[in-house]
């Protein structure tokens, strides 16, 4: 093949640039994800630049020249065929914003079954204080089976809260901890097959149900909704979301309608399971200085705000768990579905003409 080099480097110098000029921007930003069409352009350059370094070869008088595209072309080579990992950089609003709630609606219905077993367990506590008197000291801890509803309401309007004064960081750290041990602890059962999960969450229902009829029927609704409203509204999702992990958790390990293997199901399982239950440590360390700082302080005059307040909480703890993260939103991540897209755009990568 006979070629006028001159006129050929100086044709062909233009696309050469422009290749160059993309793999410094590629190399620079690690970070960076081209599009479709500009994938396209690097792949028709990197085939072009390939094309004319053959053609060189056989020209010894243009060493430099030969180089520089044996230079060009492997880096361009690199940048295609190459398997990047995505970089490990701590983004913690990222993944508490998008990730967080995207795993928690992957799977929504370990969460309403937690939900499920929950008000069952709240119905028979309901049920069993209201018909059977004693059933509440047999059923109710912390003292509340013991406790007469209208005298400790009488006795914290009284106090006004005066016996945090001093010790509210110190309780609301109490708080925080107790209630992420009850977490980890429903996690944990998870391990039994989801069976001690189950069995945590409907006795927490009785609690929850036991207490609630108690101060109900005492004619205390107001000071019981104004009481649990403000930590109530995350702390008892939060323990709901981490029922939801032990029923997860406990399905990796039954293995009901998959194929894959036990250790697949579970190294599967375990990325989820972690941003699950580190949410719950985040919701629980608000509940808890919510329950600490605002819930203790008891008062006719502060009960509608501390409704208000504790509504207002439960909103938008529904609109983040059903909304955050999705499609559209400000908070987006790539997902799982968008990976297994990749090979199909890559065989749509065709080399055109400029």
């Amino acid at each position: 093949m006979v070629i006028d080099l001159e006129k050929f480097v100086l044709a062909e110098r233009p696309y050469w640039v422009e290749l160059e000029a993309m793999l410094v921007k590629l190399e620079a930003d690690a970070g960076l994800r081209p599009d479709l069409k500009q994938l396209q352009r690097l792949h028709y350059l990197y085939e072009r630049t390939s094309a004319d370094l053959g053609k060189l070869v056989t020209f010894a008088s243009e060493p430099e020249t030969r180089r520089y595209l044996e230079n060009l072309v492997a880096r361009a080579y690199g940048e295609i065929h190459e398997t990047r990992e995505k970089p490990h950089r701590l983004a913690p609003l990222d993944w508490f914003f998008q990730t967080f709630p995207q795993t928690f609606r992957r799977h929504a219905g370990a969460w309403w079954l937690s939900v499920a077993i929950t008000m069952v367990g709240v119905f028979f506590g309901l049920g069993a204080v209201a018909f059977d008197s004693e059933a509440k000291s047999i059923l109710l801890p912390f003292g509340h089976g013991e406790m007469d509803p209208a005298k400790r309401v009488a006795r914290e309007e009284r106090e006004g809260g005066k016996h945090l004064e001093g010790n509210k960081a110190k309780f609301s750290t109490h708080l925080m901890t107790h209630n992420t041990k009850v977490s980890i602890t429903a996690m944990a059962l998870g391990m039994t097959w989801g069976l001690g999960t189950i069995v945590l969450l409907f006795y927490n229902g009785i609690i929850l149900g036991g207490v609630a009829v108690d101060y109900v029927l005492a004619g205390q609704t107001k000071f019981l909704l104004a009481w649990l409203l403000p930590h109530g509204s995350v702390e008892i999702p939060a323990i709901l979301i981490a029922g939801q992990v032990g029923l997860v958790l406990g399905n990796a390990l039954i293995g009901r309608g998959s194929r894959l293997a036990l250790r697949a199901r579970m190294r599967a399982a375990g990325p989820d399971l972690v941003t699950l239950i580190f949410g719950v440590a985040v919701l629980l360390v608000w509940a808890g200085f919510v329950e600490a700082f605002l819930s203790q302080y008891h008062g006719p005059q502060l009960y509608a705000g501390k409704i208000a307040f504790g509504t207002v909480e439960l909103v938008l703890l529904t609109v983040f768990l059903t909304r955050s993260g999705k499609r559209g939103s400000e908070f987006r991540v790539s997902s799982s579905e968008s990976l297994l897209r990749a090979p199909t755009q890559n065989a749509e990568l065709k080399t055109q003409n400029p």
